[in-house]
Formats: C-alpha cells, sequence, structure tokens
C-alpha cells in the first residue's frame, strides 16, 4: 500500500529487548495473558519463525557489509494502550491500503515509550482492519522478515502490537512519503522528479533487493512504486513485506505458490505458473525501470487499448536504438546523455527477459546502474538527450528522433560477459 511515512531520527541504534520468544504466536495482553484470535494464524506463525531461523543460522556469519541478518529479532512488543497514546487515540491519519490504516505517531528516541506531540521521534503506525483475514497473515510476515533484516534500503520496523483482536506495526516514519507519490505527480506547479534523483532512488531500492536476495533467501513478492519510501534526502526503503516468501532451497529453482501481487509488476512465469523465483522480482524491478524512464504508471485503465499495460506497450521499442528515446519522460529532458538513456533501456529490457534465467541478477542491476549514474555525474552541461519523447503529460504519443540521438549511444552496460 502507498503510504506517506517519514523515517525516524538517525542515531546509534538502541537495543529494545528480545528473544526469537518476542516473534508473536498468540496475542499478548498487558499482562501477558494468551487470546487466541486464530490457531492456524498462530501456528503458520510459528512454523515461518522456525524456517526462518534455520535459514538465518546458514548465513549470519556471512560478511555483508551493507547490512544484518539478525539471529534473534529486535523489536519492542508495544501494549494497546501504549499505542493509543503514542497516536493520540489515531487522529492523525496518514495513508490506508488493503491491510488497514496508517497513523502518525510520537515515541521517546531511546525508551520507545509514547511521548508528547511534537516530542521525541516521529512514527508510522499500521493497523489492522479487524475483519482482515489476509492482512493477519501480512502482519505476521512483516514482524517474521522485518523483525530480523536490517539494511539502510529496507524501512525499519520499530515493534509490534497484539492485544486480544488488535494487531498493529510500528515502523520509522518516511518524510517524503511514497516513490508513487513523486513519480507520477502531474502538478504543474511542483517541479517533475529529476534524472538524477530517480536514478538514486533505484539504486537503493536495488540494493535493498540485492541484500534480500542475499545466498538467494528472501523473495520480496511485490515490488513497485508505491512500496518504496523516501526519507528527508530521497533515500529509498522497500516496505510492506506481507507477501514476501522464504526461497528455494535444496536446489530448488523456485516455490510455488498462490499468485499475489499487483497487476502490471508481476513477472509472466509466476502469473502462469505460480512458481517464484529470485529472478522473479527482477521482472518488479524492471517494470519500475521503465516507469522511471517514462513517468507512466506501470498500469493505468485511462490509457488508449494497448497502452494500458506499460510493458507490454513500451518494452518492444526498448529494443530499437532508434526509437528508445521517444518513450522518455519529456519532463526530464535535457537531464540524461544519450549513452545514459540507451544503457538504461538495455538495462530495462534485460529484467524484462520472459525467461527468469536470462535476466541479471540484482547485483548485476546494482552494478550497472552504479555504471550509470556514473555516467550522468560525468555528463557535461548540455543539451544532448532534447529529442522527441512521450508527452507524459497527457495520454502518450511518440515524437520525432533528433540527430544527436542517433549518433548517441554506443556500448553495452554488460561488457563481455
Amino acid at each position: 500500500m502507498g503510504n506517506c511515512w517519514g523515517s525516524a531520527t538517525s542515531g546509534p541504534e538502541t537495543s529494545h529487548v528480545y528473544s526469537s520468544t518476542n516473534i508473536p504466536t498468540t496475542p499478548g495482553t498487558s499482562n501477558n495473558c494468551s487470546k487466541s484470535i486464530e490457531s492456524s494464524a498462530a501456528s503458520s506463525v510459528s512454523n515461518c519463525r522456525s524456517q526462518f531461523s534455520q535459514t538465518v543460522s546458514e548465513i549470519v556469519e556471512e560478511e555483508n557489509p551493507d547490512g544484518r541478518i539478525l539471529e534473534t529479532p529486535n523489536l519492542k512488543v508495544f501494549t494497546f494502550t501504549e499505542m493509543k497514546t503514542a497516536t493520540k487515540s489515531f487522529n492523525t491519519l496518514l495513508g490506508e491500503g488493503g491491510f488497514g490504516k496508517v497513523y502518525k505517531g510520537w515515541l521517546d528516541e531511546k525508551t520507545l515509550a509514547p511521548s508528547k506531540v511534537g516530542t521525541g521521534m516521529v512514527v508510522a503506525v499500521k493497523k489492522l482492519k479487524h475483519e482482515s483475514m489476509q492482512g493477519l497473515q501480512e502482519w505476521q510476515s512483516e514482524v517474521n522478515f522485518l523483525g530480523r533484516l536490517s539494511h539502510p534500503n529496507l524501512v525499519k520496523l520499530l515493534g509490534y502490537c497484539w492485544e486480544d483482536e488488535e494487531l498493529l506495526l510500528v515502523y520509522e516514519f518516511m518524510q517524503k512519503g511514497s516513490l508513487e507519490n513523486h513519480l507520477f505527480r502531474r502538478n504543474p506547479a511542483v517541479e517533475p522528479m529529476s534524472w538524477e534523483t530517480r536514478l538514486k532512488i533505484v539504486i537503493g531500492a536495488a540494493r535493498g533487493l540485492a541484500f534480500l536476495h542475499f545466498s538467494e533467501k528472501v523473495i520480496y513478492r511485490d515490488f513497485k512504486a508505491s512500496n518504496i519510501l523516501l526519507d528527508g534526502n530521497y533515500n529509498a526503503k522497500i516496505s510492506d513485506f506481507g507477501l514476501a516468501k522464504l526461497g528455494p532451497s535444496g536446489g530448488d529453482s523456485h516455490v510455488t505458490t498462490r499468485v499475489m501481487g499487483t497487476y502490471g509488476y508481476a513477472a509472466p512465469e509466476y502469473i502462469a505458473t505460480g512458481h517464484l523465483y529470485v529472478k522473479s522480482d527482477v521482472y518488479g524491478f524492471g517494470v519500475l525501470l521503465l516507469e522511471m524512464m517514462t513517468g507512466l504508471r506501470a498500469m493505468d485503465t485511462k490509457r488508449s487499448d494497448g497502452q494500458q499495460i506499460l510493458v507490454d506497450w513500451l518494452k518492444p521499442t526498448l529494443s530499437h536504438k532508434r526509437k528508445y528515446k521517444s518513450i522518455m519522460d519529456a519532463r526530464i529532458e535535457g537531464q540524461y546523455s544519450s549513452k545514459a538513456a540507451s544503457l538504461t533501456a538495455e538495462l530495462t529490457l534485460k529484467c524484462l527477459e520472459h525467461d527468469p534465467k536470462n535476466r541479471p541478477s540484482m547485483k548485476e542491476v546494482v552494478e550497472a546502474l552504479e555504471r550509470i549514474e556514473s555516467l550522468n555525474k560525468e555528463r557535461p552541461k548540455d543539451s544532448s538527450s532534447r529529442s522527441g519523447s512521450i508527452h507524459s503529460s497527457t495520454t502518450p504519443r511518440y515524437g520525432q528522433q533528433s540527430s544527436s540521438h542517433r549518433s548517441g549511444g554506443g556500448g553495452s552496460i554488460w561488457g563481455k560477459r
């Protein structure tokens, strides 16, 4: 769900409580009495917990300088009374989705106790709809994964509440909200997101996905613009782990699961068979790259027939060196070189390969994007990229190619492989 969250005040991490027994299997109350909401849900959490614990024990010692996989969770368990106090009885709504609503709250930065409005740090509190059984499963998944995964490009889960029928999650607050809110905004009074900022965001998101795929352990499954949150400096963090799954093990290439996700982003092999590969996430990332290039949504029923699904419409254009420039967002003309646009189109096309085996790993995607970013920083301040582009303020149409485009570009982002 796309949310307007914001990041908690940065600083040294404070350890709060906790062992693996803090992963919830039954609801708790302030006096630690247990009341069952759904016994099958409890066993599901317990089973996922043990699988994830085994996965962690296999790879926790491996070096990963950008993040950590914790052997035990570092989450605070809140009471519902604390949640009501922190959110002032849930009176400031930040966003809403299928899971429920997200409210603004305030906690003491060191103790995580509720604090007065305007003091301490701001947090985002996600509150489950009582009638949502799917939401319950997604709540459990969030706790299981984000309780043990720590990375600069994953949103930080601070704690949770499970009391009677109340289920809540407490996150760091992300000041700029979701990428979706910025990338597709069409307010003429607001400057569109620049090419440089778009690159920064997708590189951050790619690093987060690469960390999840580390040793092929976690498949995110719902990668999309609304699930990428931005802090005050437009640093990207992947949020909403409700659909995340443990990756294949024992030599298997995929896991089989019920098809879930977002239409327009989901990989074709997953939709057709229910087979979920680590590189199914790479396909979703390719869709996001296409959105970044064009400024258009992955799925938009307001567009003409044949154009409603962005990949089906524009993927063929990516392979034509004399046409790919025509799909670039007209609002960012002059901000990128022809070579950078060419290499971005090539990378996008590789991510969108029909066969998951032919898609690059997210580690390779990060490296490719970093090379594109370096090209952008070295680019002379000229208008070499100005050529016909999609008129993205209305229903898109193709423009004319300039001579500068036809002579630009060249080279491959992959080199010799």
